[in-house]
């Protein structure tokens, strides 16, 4: 005869208990009160790209225009289409057109908006003149 002993009395609990599902769920919310806004500004930082491909182009494009024209041209003259940066984060604009200067800013959309630097909105901005040819870039902190 074979003899068995009683297991009930050794056998482990398979699962969590509430206290410990608990503690996980506080854990990762913490996490991700810390995490999540610096992955936002991390993800608005990157997106600061797309204002410099556009500001860049508007420079390139307004330079070949100024090359057979008496001034700077408009959005529109340039050969810029639309208003918006490639991929629609900022809204780009272009002002004080001259013989020898103009403004481009581009201006966040959406989150973008909220994108700062040291407390400064980047708001980014090239001006040309004769002064400063390749364009002062500000601010600085956002380039």
């Amino acid at each position: 005869m074979i003899h068995r002993e009683n297991t009930d009395c050794c056998m482990k609990s398979q699962g969590f208990t509430l206290i410990e599902v608990m503690i996980v769920v506080v854990v990762v919310a913490i996490l991700a009160t810390i995490a999540l806004p610096a992955y936002q500004d991390y993800v608005r930082q990157a997106r600061r790209s797309d204002a410099m491909d556009a500001l860049l182009l508007i420079q390139n494009l307004q330079e070949r225009y100024r090359a057979n024209n008496s001034t700077y041209g408009t959005l529109a003259q340039i050969g810029y289409d639309g208003t918006d940066s490639a991929e629609d984060y900022y809204t780009v604009a272009v002002a004080g057109n001259t013989a020898t200067a103009y403004t481009a800013t581009a201006t966040g959309q959406g989150d973008q908006a909220n994108d700062a630097e040291g407390g400064v909105t980047c708001t980014m901005v090239i001006t040309v003149s004769a002064a400063n040819p390749r364009g002062a870039k500000t601010p600085p902190a956002c380039w």
